[in-house]
């Protein structure tokens, strides 16, 4: 059942605030913090004046790749709710939850079910399961039915080339969060009345659950 969504790569003041004070905000919103490779990637000194905010009902993440000591440390007190983790092994993740205290999103990308299967290695060290493409930057999709009957026990959070005017009711049965980020743009930018037309869209979704 979707309750709700994640819109991610959010790299201006302008955007950030309509998305922190819609009526409909999404429950987390998703910052690249040290993948350069993405043209929604915000270096350490912009992210800490983009985020100095009142987040209202939104919840902040840090979009992590691998990330090495030095990046961890440099966001260790920003206000960060979830650390989101590509490419970590369980025990690397198991260590960054104890040291920096966050909740974690731990993203699966996936081509086919033995990526799925990665999943039950990281059960105890994460909060919410990511399921994605492999595309990274590229918002590339993968094939849902993957997933569509896996039990986690854990909520569990959609990406891959998810458009802002979907059949949201199409991921009812599959996903908890839907997590938007490319879908949201025109010619590489976030798009506010695409980002309105999906939050409305969820809305509806969630009031008829």
């Amino acid at each position: 059942m979707i309750k709700g969504s994640k819109i991610c790569g959010i790299i201006d003041p302008d955007t950030l605030d309509f998305l922190i004070n819609y009526p409909y905000p999404p429950n987390f919103i998703g910052f690249i913090c040290n993948y350069p490779k993405s043209s929604r990637y915000v270096a350490i000194d912009d992210l800490k004046k983009l985020i100095n905010v009142k987040k209202n009902k939104s919840e902040f993440v840090a979009v992590l790749v691998k990330p090495n000591y030095e990046i961890l440390e440099e966001i260790k007190n920003l206000p960060f709710d979830y650390y989101q983790l590509y490419d970590c092994t369980p025990n690397e993740i198991k260590t960054i939850k104890q040291k920096y205290k966050k909740k974690i999103i731990t993203a699966l990308t996936i081509i086919d079910k033995s990526d799925v299967d990665k999943h039950k290695l990281f059960f105890d060290v994460t909060d919410i399961y990511l399921f994605d493409s492999k595309g990274y930057e590229k918002s590339q999709g993968f094939n849902h039915n993957l997933i569509k009957n896996i039990k986690l026990n854990k909520e569990l959070m959609l990406a891959g080339n998810i458009k802002y005017d979907d059949n949201l009711g199409n991921y009812q049965k599959i996903a908890n969060y839907l997590d938007l980020s490319g879908g949201l743009e025109t010619s590489g930018l976030k798009d506010k009345s695409k980002i309105e037309i999906f939050l409305n869209n969820l809305n509806k979704i969630k009031n008829e659950n």
